[in-house]
């Protein structure tokens, strides 16, 4: 008899693993707290490195198209002083296709394709050990029980609880995002600063990086070490008081690079929050966890690209009918968690070099991971 599968969660690990099933005849209920796609903004742009989250695409049968809308030029990356000095400006070569962008709302809407997703089914909590399977409680009182349920619900997963007491701890660094539109027309001196890719500006304990996505869109976000609470003085929904602010802590650095925060149309709090570097559990029949549920991790390129590697391998594991389905999941997640360990590693010593008293430590950061050509 088919299992019945359900996945929490609409984002990249979920639809890749539902769009692998689909490919192979199998059906999943995606179960997406959001009303609809666009119910909010999709993000910034996302590098799909080779072996990770272009590998996921290719098991889905979606390379070529990703292919298609992705972006080589996106890149390329340039580093300033705060001073504007420009220290790094790395510019992909023709054919060089390891890491292109694409926007997190392009790759959405690839992953969907005929995929039926139940939007504006938020999940409350997640039960195993049921007589007849495992029990999904939703916000609005009803219950449906599945053979297997896969939480892919991000940070503060409702599904992880079923399997794990840990919950994410603070980094000490908050990042700011803000959003600039149609630069090329209406900013084009920071069109120019941005480029075609990312623009990155490192001082003593804070960072502004800016990222250019499709359409003329520009994200920048300002990360600084500080306290969780560090707000408490201010009104996060005031821009103007939170422009503010910024451009204080910011005080001294090159005017052009404060002009990605003066013209930013809009403020968004995100404080980076991890799970710990090996987080694991004991294995519970019937659930398991992808992407930021299972490993939260600093962003920095890694995360997305396993979630969806992730959603692509136990959508594969599954579909080919295993005779122990609970036994393939178990030697998945032995699988992801000696991979994410290793990652999650790297972002947190990357993001403690790139965010620390030492700016130059940033540059090394980089030069490691983009080398001269």
């Amino acid at each position: 008899m088919r299992q019945r599968i359900a996945v929490v969660g609409g984002g990249p690990a979920g639809l890749a693993f539902a769009r692998v099933l689909h490919r192979h005849g199998h059906p999943a209920a995606v179960l997406e707290r959001d009303a609809a796609p666009g119910a909010r903004p999709s993000g910034g742009t996302l590098d799909l490195h080779e072996g990770l989250g272009q590998s996921a695409l290719d098991k889905a049968g979606l390379l070529a198209e990703f292919q298609a809308l992705s972006r080589p030029e996106g890149q390329a990356m340039r580093i300033l002083d705060p001073d504007g000095t420009v220290l790094r400006d790395w510019r992909p070569g023709p054919d060089d296709r390891a890491n292109p962008e694409i926007d997190r709302g392009q790759l959405r809407d690839l992953l969907l394709g005929p995929l039926d997703v139940r939007w504006g089914q938020g999940v409350a909590k997640v039960v195993p050990g049921a007589r007849d399977g495992v029990r999904v409680h939703f916000e609005d009182g009803r219950q449906e029980t599945y053979d297997l349920v896969v939480g892919a619900d991000g940070a503060w997963s409702r599904t992880r609880p079923a399997v794990s007491s840990v919950t994410p701890h603070y980094t000490g660094v908050t990042a700011i995002e803000t959003s600039l539109a149609d630069v090329d027309t209406r900013h084009p001196d920071l069109a120019r600063l941005v480029g075609d890719g990312s623009l990155a500006v490192y001082g003593a304990n804070r960072a502004i990086v800016a990222q250019r996505g499709s359409g003329g869109q520009v994200k920048a976000y300002a990360q600084f070490r500080a306290p969780l609470d560090w707000h408490t003085h201010l009104d996060l929904t005031d821009a103007e008081a939170v422009r503010s602010s910024l451009l204080t802590l910011f005080d001294g650095w090159a005017a052009p690079v404060l002009d990605l925060l003066r013209r930013g149309t809009a403020f968004v709090h995100r404080p980076l929050h991890v799970l710990p570097v090996s987080h694991t559990w004991t294995h519970v029949p019937g659930v398991t966890l992808l992407g930021d549920a299972a490993h939260l991790m600093p962003p920095l390129g890694a995360g997305a690209n396993l979630a969806l590697l992730e959603g692509a391998e136990l959508a594969e594991s599954l579909a080919t009918g295993p005779a122990d389905p609970d036994g393939a999941v178990r030697a998945f997640e032995e699988r992801m968690w000696a991979r994410a360990e290793r990652w999650a590693r790297i972002t947190a010593d990357g993001l403690e070099r790139l965010v620390s008293p030492d700016p130059a430590a940033a540059l090394a950061v980089f030069d490691q991971v983009q080398p001269s050509r």
